[in-house]
């Protein structure tokens, strides 16, 4: 339940059928009159605006009309007990007992609460790393962030496909292979690893060579070109081993996983190119110098051209090399005209941080392809900065040149890294500090996340009682302390939280909402110690039943929200 649209509703109702009464001539739809959660020092549950909207509309003072406002809903809506005006004009609304007993109640009824209950599909591309070796701390952002995508869409009731787009063609990869080759000449030969340019150094080459060499023994290795398209396959089911191993440790299972060389081996590219030129989108022609290339580097060569200007990039994008090649772009495009034709409804990729100025020419190419039927969404996520000790992280040996996702789960738990990869918004930078998550004190978000439910359990064992087990309280004479009830109105926020996490994607707004929630109640805990009108439990039994109805709408929401972080709940710490 939303309380915010169910009130909302009831107080719209309320103006429209007292429209005569209020002398409102300008309604407009009543757009722009929402209802929020009032500042901590207004001891209210809701707040709203009306006021201000109507009385600008319909040149009437706020604060006179707020006072009608404040007669006419006290009259109508029986669930607000008390309004008080605020500032120009607010209206801070204070619900009746018998409402907040109710709205709990139908909260607690609902399992899925927060859910905006929607039925669309999706497709979100994530992580889509080179499968040169395993993952580095560079994938481990978007992974994270793709995936706790997928999973609020999920619990929103959308349908997701969770796909890993495998980069296995062209120059990138034939270096990666000529590799593997030299050390598994090195290996069976003695033949030493040259010091050539571009060829990947880690120490994981070597493995991948050794177990290649150890299922085909009998195979003459001498000569690169005649086996190349075998220690390429090899190596590739090799790599993409580890980079999988590597996500599961993350917690993240991909549904599909999408080939570039099928694109190549399907004619995908042309198939493509000609649904583009139908559509008058493609042309040949020349395109101006990049920006920064001089003249003398610059060759003016005519080529297949993407009008991608129609869709709102800021230039016309080649889909061809000097060389007429089909470019990575091109190769894109095909790939994402196999989505369109895979009818989803919203395409999502997440990006690295390299990666935003692809954004609009990918984004046009959609448009173009799905008749801008379909939209694509495109996330970028920022650098991480790894600090241990108070000093940056060191490199991996391993690695060659990069910090694996092997060595981040070395140092941190799954649930340390998904929650603090996400506690700050993908289009920053994030310094990962592995000392702050690894303390046991409020300073660690995911640990005082998780030490609510358990502190939660640990009362409930105590009692002997079931979470959510039904609590019967008499309206009449129940009775919330001023610490309840601001845990009432945070819990009441959360359907707005998933609301706008789900319509902007900015999935940091959950665990900074978890902590706050936490913190309510790990403060109400600690009043207990301090005061004993506070206290849970006196003499071995539950003091007070509201309180057993509060900790299970706290137990409620960060389930939910862990849930959606894939970030596991103890019941002991």
């Amino acid at each position: 339940m939303n309380i915010f649209e169910h009130y909302l509703s009831e107080i719209k109702k309320t103006i429209l059928s007292e429209k005569d009464f209020l002398k409102l001539e300008v309604i407009d739809n009543l757009q722009g009159i929402n209802l929020e959660i009032p500042p901590e020092q207004f001891n209210f549950d809701l707040s709203c605006n009306i006021a201000m909207v109507l009385g600008k509309k319909n040149n009437i003072n706020p604060k006179t009309l707020a006072l009608k406002l404040k007669e006419i809903f006290i009259a109508n809506i029986n669930n607000f007990s008390e309004i008080d005006i605020a500032g120009p004009g607010f209206l801070n609304i204070k619900l009746s007992k018998s409402a907040l007993v109710n709205n709990i109640n139908e909260i607690l009824n609902n399992k899925a609460y927060g859910s905006t209950k929607s039925n669309e599909t999706y497709n979100i591309e994530f992580v889509s790393a080179n499968p040169t070796g395993p993952m580095h701390v560079g994938h481990c952002r978007g992974a994270i962030y793709g995936d706790v995508l997928a999973n609020l869409l999920m619990f929103n009731g959308n349908k997701v496909t969770k796909e890993f787009y495998i980069n296995d063609y062209g120059g990138q990869i034939r270096n990666f292979v000529e590799s593997i080759y030299f050390r598994i000449v090195e290996i069976k030969y003695k033949k030493e690893f040259p010091k050539k340019e571009n060829l990947y150094p880690g120490l994981y080459i070597k493995d991948i060579a050794e177990k290649i060499i150890k299922g085909n023994e009998k195979i003459d290795f001498s000569e690169f070109e005649r086996n190349f398209e075998f220690i390429k396959k090899e190596s590739l089911k090799h790599s993409m081993e580890l980079i999988k191993n590597d996500l599961k440790l993350m917690g993240i299972v991909h549904d599909n996983f999408f080939s570039e060389t099928e694109i190549v081996n399907q004619d995908l590219v042309n198939k493509a190119v000609k649904k583009l030129k139908e559509k008058n989108f493609v042309e040949e022609g020349f395109l101006q110098p990049p920006k920064g290339e001089t003249n003398v580097n610059w060759k003016k060569i005519k080529k297949l051209i993407f009008k991608s200007t129609m869709f709102g990039d800021d230039t016309d994008r080649a889909l061809q090399k000097n060389d007429g090649s089909w470019t990575y772009f091109a190769n894109d495009v095909a790939y994402h005209m196999d989505k369109v034709n895979r009818n989803y409804k919203n395409l999502i990729n997440i990006l690295g941080a390299d990666h935003t100025g692809y954004i609009k020419r990918i984004t046009a190419a959609v448009a173009a392809l799905s008749n801008n039927k379909i939209k694509l969404n495109c996330k970028v996520c920022q650098l991480v900065k790894l600090y241990k000790n108070g000093e940056p992280f060191k490199m991996s040996k391993r690695a060659g040149e990069f910090i694996l996702a092997e060595d981040l789960l070395h140092e941190v738990t799954k649930d340390q890294l998904r929650f603090m990869m996400l506690n700050r918004s993908n289009d920053v930078e994030l310094d990962f500090d592995f000392d702050k998550v690894k303390e046991k004190t409020k300073e660690n978000p995911v640990f005082y996340v998780q030490y609510a439910f358990a502190r939660i359990n640990s009362l409930l064992r105590t009692l002997n009682i079931n979470l959510f087990s039904n609590v019967i309280l008499d309206e009449n004479k129940v009775n919330f302390n001023e610490i309840e009830e601001k845990i009432c109105r945070k819990v009441f926020e959360w359907p707005k939280i998933i609301e706008s996490v789900s319509r902007k994607f900015d999935l940091h707004k959950i665990p900074f909402y978890l902590y706050e929630l936490s913190t309510l109640l790990h403060y109400y805990w600690s009043k207990g110690n301090e005061d004993t009108n506070y206290k849970f439990i006196q003499n071995g039994k539950l003091k007070r039943k509201e309180t057993l109805l509060i900790i299970n709408l706290v137990a409620l929401v960060i389930q939910n929200g862990m849930k959606i972080l894939g970030v596991s709940l103890p019941k002991k710490m």
